[in-house]
């Protein structure tokens, strides 16, 4: 990834803010790398229980395959991130692509994710593909 991630027109987006703590903080005095990934993951774990049933949750797990991560502007102790995240039109079988974007209080990119995630069937412990309803749920 080399451009900003923006949502597309009229997608379905999930915002949570982040205030890091002083365990946050990494030698250079700002959020550690692994802090933004901490936070990508929570906030498609949040997405995925603010949408589905608890009949779904039970029925389904995500899995992550791959991260890739773009850091882009420090994030300071005392300062609010805005996290914005939103997943592909599409699924791809059982993958479904996820886009993070984290924000300063400035506006500015701090951090960008784009996360492959695949849906596992819990009884059977087994991918499955994403169900159309699925796709719909978050789009």
């Amino acid at each position: 990834m080399s451009r900003a991630l923006d949502p597309p027109h009229g997608r379905q987006v999930f915002t949570r803010t982040y205030t890091p703590t002083p365990a946050d903080i990494d030698e250079t005095g700002h959020v550690n790398n692994v802090v933004y990934l901490r936070w990508a993951q929570e906030m498609a774990i949040a997405h995925w229980d603010s949408r589905a049933t608890d009949e779904a949750r039970g029925a389904w797990a995500w899995v992550v395959l791959r991260h890739e991560v773009d850091y882009r502007r420090q994030l300071l102790l005392g300062e609010t991130a805005t996290a914005r995240t939103w997943v592909a039109e599409v699924a791809d079988g059982p993958r479904f692509d996820r886009f993070v974007r984290i924000d300063g209080p400035d506006g500015a990119m701090c951090a960008q994710a784009r996360t492959v995630w695949c849906l596992v069937d819990v009884e059977r412990r087994r991918p499955r593909r994403v169900p159309e309803w699925m796709v719909e749920l978050f789009t």
